[in-house]
């Protein structure tokens, strides 16, 4: 699930050297830390939120597939 996050957030930014994704494990979940440089923000959020909620769509999609549980989570 990492690399399906980190390969989104590349083809969207500008500066896809500055992506990283980090998994986190929390009590039944895991939740992916995606950071992205500070330019390139807006492009990996999008209009209203738009595209980080597809984003959140697509991994728990894949996620329930595995029967496991992922949270994105957007850092500075």
């Amino acid at each position: 699930m990492k690399e399906l996050v980190e390969f989104i957030a590349k083809s969207l930014v500008d500066d896809p050297e500055e992506v990283s994704v980090v998994e986190v494990p929390r009590d039944r979940a895991t939740v992916l830390e995606l950071r992205v440089a500070p330019e390139d923000m807006g492009k990996v959020i999008g209009r209203q939120g738009r595209i980080a909620k597809a984003i959140r769509t697509v991994v728990k999609a894949g996620a329930t597939k595995q029967g496991k549980s992922y949270f994105v989570e957007i850092v500075d």
